[in-house]
């Protein structure tokens, strides 16, 4: 029998009506056998996340004010789901201990993990499903690193025990028995790490949204979806702020080779983006698979004659840059100039200091620095076969009016990376998109 795990966000759960639509997706395909689900996100968008509002509790809990009121609305609003789904439930002892818990300073991660902890209480109780408490099953070591192996191990055999079953996401332990979460969205994480230890076929990330989009919507009108896309392809983009899946999430299955696909609760007859290992697949009349892009950046611009042949020149450079904790986005150089691309917002109070200190360690002809750079990324399979691709990505800019920056391109011919003024950033992101989707 096949096995699929299904991850719902917290969107996908948010009150009971979306309960219903859930129930309905897993019980359509007797293949999702195992279920991780979110905290209940926002039911409109004036709403507060379930989590928010623990983090909100707890932190009342801890300057010593009645967290009466607060904790009141979270149990309003998970009794309001069992009310609404017809539920025979009653979780009066659990609220009662997680109550207690928060008074008595338990931790800031239990108090947030707690919202995954009982929405997964309810879900599996609706589905039949088996609960699995993620605290005994998902490990974290003493420097409160993820512990993969011991996870896998340990959760592949208590899977066996069940033939489905929901585990909340977002959390584990700690080796002295306290809870710890992952980063926010952590439950993509769960989801993989489950799908890792079943060997599942197939790891089902249910969300708001109909799979990747081949740009921002926000910037791009109307952008095709994705039909397939590689891990590494996932892994330019999603490093250049596109934002679907949570990037930690693609390495246990990466490892295990099990495939992604990115569904809409909303819309369940979306094929969605399906996310592999690899693929023969190319598309030869789009040539890319997307584009995406961050602002915010600097160029320091460095030029000394004869820089090829001094030895230690960018050791150097990137040394002051260490000194001042500030990390290097790309540096494009050239024979006797070297560009060092950085986080704006990394230089702090220190752009006088920092510039001060490579004119002495380096003793450049000209150095000069200027922000408002912003970053697209053009990511594609397929620009490996296809000719011309960065001419067109050229031309396309060039045609809008933008002037490039910079241009980087990855030695896999996997992307190219180029710089352009932050003014520019929507007219360069559509112009590349409507060069290639035609």
């Amino acid at each position: 029998m096949n096995i699929k795990v299904a991850k719902f966000g917290g969107s996908s759960l948010a009150d009971a009506e979306h309960f219903i639509k859930v129930a309905n997706i897993i019980k359509a395909d007797p293949a999702r056998r195992y279920v991780v689900p979110s905290a209940p996100g926002k039911r409109t968008s004036a709403d507060t996340k379930v989590t928010d509002m623990l983090y909100a509790c707890y932190e009342a809990a801890v300057r010593g004010d009645d967290i009466s009121d607060l904790f009141a609305k979270i149990v309003d609003r998970y009794n309001g789901i069992i009310r609404d789904l017809g539920m025979d439930l009653d979780m009066s002892h659990e609220y009662e201990r997680i109550k207690a818990s928060m008074i008595h300073n338990a931790g800031r991660d239990y108090a947030a993990s707690r919202g995954e902890y009982l929405n997964g209480i309810i879900l599996a109780k609706y589905l039949g499903y088996d609960f699995i408490d993620a605290a005994k099953v998902v490990f974290f070591d003493e420097y409160s690193r993820f512990d993969g192996e011991r996870t896998n191990q340990i959760m592949a055999h208590e899977l066996k025990k069940h033939e489905r079953a929901v585990i909340p996401g977002f959390y584990g332990i700690m080796p002295n028995g306290t809870v710890k979460t992952f980063s926010r969205g952590g439950s993509d994480i769960t989801g993989s790490i489950v799908a890792r230890a079943c060997m599942a076929d197939l790891y089902e990330n249910w969300t708001d949204v109909s799979g990747f989009l081949m740009a921002d919507p926000r910037i791009v009108d109307a952008p095709k979806p994705i039909q397939t896309i590689t891990y590494r392809e996932l892994r330019e983009l999603s490093y250049m702020g596109a934002t679907v899946l949570h990037e930690d999430a693609i390495f246990p299955v990466r490892v295990a080779g099990i495939p992604i696909n990115i569904r809409n609760t909303n819309a369940p007859e979306d094929a969605g983006t399906m996310i592999v290992s690899s693929t023969d697949v190319y598309d030869t009349e789009r040539v890319i698979t997307g584009i995406a892009g961050k602002q915010g950046f600097s160029v320091i611009s460095l030029e000394k004659d004869m820089m090829n042949s001094e030895r230690g020149f960018i050791r150097r450079a990137l040394e002051v840059l260490e000194k001042y904790n500030i990390p290097v986005e790309h540096m494009p150089t050239g024979i006797d100039t070297m560009n060092l691309l950085i986080p704006t917002m990394a230089i702090g109070d220190n752009r006088e200091a920092l510039i001060n200190n490579l004119c002495r360690v380096l003793e450049p002809d000209t150095i000069s620095m200027e922000d408002d750079v912003a970053l697209i990324a053009i990511v594609g399979r397929s620009m490996i076969k296809a000719k011309g691709t960065a001419a067109r990505i050229f031309s396309a800019i060039a045609n809008a009016g933008v002037n490039i920056r910079m241009i980087d391109q990855g030695s896999s011919e996997l992307n190219i990376i180029i710089g352009v003024e932050a003014k520019d950033f929507p007219h360069a992101m559509d112009a590349i998109y409507r060069e290639f989707v035609k």
